[in-house]
């Protein structure tokens, strides 16, 4: 990413940062996340003008001059939305090819056929990562829920037993895999290679969704044993449909961009020559956004067509995909605004400077500060943001995959514990028909083991890479 001089904010103070310098900026930091925070938790401000006030008072704090601070947060908006916004917007026209052609419904019940009794968890938490890959968490929730409650319906299940395993499975590809806004915002701020933070990511969130899922959900069904509310089935898009696209086919437009990327960090390990034409073939069709931009050309014929949309529904639905990520980007490009004044401020050297005299891994102090920011903010994608905004410095002379672990560890701080300053705790509760304490008893708790799971599994891979 494309970034400001540290001097943009500092022309009057070239000189080192002193002892109390680095205490002013921690005020800066502490004063500009709280106010972040009680805007979003006391006032109930939407996170994207929380954010903004956040920043100015970031700046205003750490001594910056306004038209400069704002000058900073302008242009970590512009390059955020710029390199990841395109990438937001084709994801979420193939979510919305997926869901309304009836083919997200065709992998579900495709797959439900073939599991019952004890394996049905194992099931749920599959489509789950499958579905998960090109949808953002709550567009994934939203599309499962019919799923999760006719299944525990229809076959007796406690709830829990079914919703963990499909929750645990949308949070892990939320938080630690690409194409989601969060891990590609780090991505960018930190230089990572998104080939091999995918392939990373993917080894990674295999154990962790297993843990916190299938395996959780037999304690989380003890603790709360709950029957799925008749209430909240909605109606399926596929039972408006004549016909849907096949099973193959759908998981293979859902996988292609997956493919594509991971395709390109192999032959770049392989290959490593910037000259050879294979390379440069495969930097092109693996980059993320030819990638994605693929998969939603494949699926006007492997899904729209089989399902019989024709040519004039192409502009209404892409409209309507697009319509719901608008306070998405926002979000995201102000927090990529806030971290960029970070970084202008000098906050970035700050913990850099610090973290120097300490005896704490930098992976683990990344892991740390983004879980400080998600109990605060109680965003996922905020707590990505902000964090690798302050550890950016500390990626400097890393190797590709040392990169890679960083946003591992950021993206797995980012999920900790999520509780009631949360939209998406809200959403579990009012779906499942929960009270505030059940719904911290599993899905807070839930959120918590894909954190310290993931966590610890970045630092042993940290050990071997």
């Amino acid at each position: 990413m494309t970034r400001l001089s540290v001097e943009m904010l500092a022309a009057d103070a070239p000189e080192p940062i002193t002892s109390a310098g680095h205490a002013q900026l921690g005020i800066a930091v502490l004063a500009g996340i709280a106010v972040i925070v009680l805007l979003i938790t006391k006032f109930k401000l939407h996170a994207f003008l929380s954010l903004t006030l956040g920043t100015l008072v970031l700046g205003a704090v750490a001594g910056a001059p306004l038209d400069k601070a704002i000058a900073s947060f302008t242009t970590g908006l512009g390059t955020t939305v710029a390199g990841v916004g395109v990438l937001i917007a084709l994801g979420a026209i193939l979510g919305k090819m997926l869901a309304d052609s009836g083919g997200a419904d065709q992998i579900v019940d495709t797959i439900l056929e073939k599991a019952g009794g004890r394996s049905m968890p194992w099931a749920m938490v599959l489509i789950a990562s499958v579905i998960g890959l090109p949808l953002f968490f709550e567009v994934g929730v939203v599309l499962l829920i019919p799923v999760v409650l006719m299944v525990a319906k229809r076959g007796n299940y406690s709830l829990m037993r079914i919703g963990i395993p499909a929750l645990a499975g949308l949070s892990v590809m939320h938080g630690l895999v690409p194409p989601h806004p969060g891990p590609l915002v780090a991505i960018d701020a930190v230089g990572a290679n998104l080939g091999v933070t995918l392939a990373l990511g993917v080894l990674v969130a295999i154990p962790t969704v297993i843990i916190a899922g299938p395996l959780f959900s037999r304690y989380a069904a003890r603790w709360v044993d709950v029957a799925a509310p008749d209430r909240m089935i909605p109606q399926r898009a596929s039972e408006e449909l004549e016909r849907r696209p096949g099973f193959g086919p759908t998981l293979a437009t859902i996988l292609l961009p997956v493919v594509l990327m991971l395709s390109k960090a192999l032959v770049d390990i392989v290959i490593d020559d910037p000259d050879n034409l294979t390379q440069r073939v495969f930097d092109v069709i693996g980059s993320p956004m030819i990638a994605l931009l693929a998969a939603v050309l494949v699926g006007i014929f492997t899904l729209l067509r089989p399902a019989g949309f024709g040519k004039d529904r192409l502009s209404p639905l892409v409209e309507k995909g697009l319509a719901p990520i608008a306070g998405i980007l926002l979000i995201v490009g102000a927090g990529g605004g806030f971290k960029q004044t970070l970084i202008d401020s000098g906050v970035g050297q700050m913990v850099l400077d610090i973290s120097k005299d300490w005896s704490i891994p930098a992976l683990l102090l990344a892991w740390l500060i983004a879980v400080a920011i998600r109990l605060a903010t109680g965003s996922a994608t905020v707590a990505t943001i902000s964090a690798a905004g302050l550890v950016a410095p500390l990626a400097e002379g890393m190797s590709t995959g040392e990169t890679a672990l960083l946003v591992l560890a950021i993206g797995a701080g980012s999920l900790f514990f999520s509780h009631v300053n949360d939209a998406g705790f809200w959403l579990v509760k009012e779906y499942f028909g929960l009270d505030v304490g059940q719904t911290i008893k599993t899905w807070s708790i839930m959120e918590t083991i894909i954190s310290v799971v993931a966590g610890g599994l970045v630092l042993l891979l940290s050990l071997i890479i």
